[in-house]
């Protein structure tokens, strides 16, 4: 990994973050008159914690990452950007990822004015590790990959992406949304063997709290700290951190969920293989299937016809003719499937 000062754009390193009330005094007080607040409307009408440390040790015990080795983001859509901001030279730096994979990537470099190079998977959505260190150069400083990726809902393997990881100079960013429903392990205990990690989770999937909006990242302290200089000091609203404080007392629950979704995606997944109209259904490692069918639109247009909405992928590269399924309840996939089966051409 080269040093971390030259992967970080200059002004941002050279940045003096703002310093708000919170930063500046820590600690309890009977009377606050220093953040210019509304002394009424209790607890309300005070600023949240702006780096949600009761958040973070409440997490550090679930996750087995340490409080100082996490940023929290206003959903995982919030941490993409900022590596962009903190690394990321408009113009002059690039940045490599996977293709197919989640679109965000790309709508941040666009928005960020970074141009975006784009590696095909392999046969079986396999990672081509020689393609995508080939794409990189002296100005490529992020590699994204998404492991289970979406939306092809395949594992990447392990050793392939240690390679990456080890060859990479720069920042490669795992993002493991859907890794709860995976059998591999995560690599958010292995940040002290790669310092060049930037692993991305959520609240969104395995947490069943997508309308919560709330992201980790975990990594090095030195990068958590410089993506805390840039973020916005109040990104996590208080609302927020209450929720999350909340349904973290019970990550058996999240467990006993996981299960289900896995079991039922299984049971999708052959009944799906069954259909005449479908050619083929990929294994998936997340809470969702990929099939290939015959003529993805019609199949697309007929469901939306019957109130079922599942995402229309036949456009994305690799994945013609494909359509995207959550694995839903058990009654939601029975509705599905009823519907399939009396679909004709």
């Amino acid at each position: 990994m080269r040093d971390l000062k030259d992967l970080v754009r200059k002004n941002v390193w050279a940045l003096k973050p703002y310093s708000c009330a919170r930063d500046e005094f820590k600690g309890e007080a009977s009377v606050y008159l220093d953040a210019n607040e509304n002394p009424r409307n209790n607890p309300y009408n005070r600023y949240p914690d702006p780096l949600q440390w009761e958040v973070k040790k409440r997490l550090e015990q679930v996750k087995g990452v340490k409080a100082e080795n996490i940023l929290l983001g206003n959903g995982s859509d919030e941490p993409i950007d900022l590596m962009y901001r903190a690394f990321c030279e408009p113009r002059i730096d690039n940045v490599v990822a996977i293709c197919p994979t989640y679109g965000m990537y790309q709508v941040c470099a666009d928005v960020n004015d970074v141009e975006y190079r784009s590696v095909n998977l392999k046969e079986g959505y396999e990672l081509d590790v020689d393609g995508l260190l080939a794409a990189t150069d002296k100005n490529t400083k992020v590699v994204w990959l998404c492991s289970p990726n979406n939306p092809t809902g395949n594992s990447l393997k392990t050793a392939d992406i240690e390679r990456v990881l080890k060859e990479f100079d720069g920042i490669v960013v795992l993002d493991e949304a859907y890794s709860d429903f995976a059998s591999a392990p995560s690599f958010k205990t292995r940040l002290s063997e790669f310092p060049n990690i930037v692993i991305l989770q959520t609240f969104s999937k395995a947490w069943a709290s997508a309308a919560v909006r709330l992201g980790m990242a975990f990594a090095s302290t030195d990068i958590i700290s410089v993506l805390n200089k840039i973020k916005y000091p109040y990104n996590v609203n208080k609302l927020t951190q209450e929720y999350a404080l909340d349904i973290l007392k019970d990550p058996k629950k999240i467990e006993d969920w996981v299960e289900q979704t896995i079991q039922l995606r299984g049971k999708l997944e052959k009944d799906l293989r069954k259909l005449s109209f479908v050619v083929d259904v990929f294994k998936s490692d997340a809470n969702f299937v990929l099939a290939k069918m015959t003529n993805a639109q019609a199949v697309y247009e007929y469901l939306v016809g019957k109130g079922i909405i599942v995402r229309n992928r036949n456009r994305v590269t690799l994945c013609s003719e494909c359509i995207r399924i959550t694995v839903g309840t058990a009654e939601e996939n029975a509705e599905l499937m009823g519907a399939l089966n009396e679909f004709a051409f």
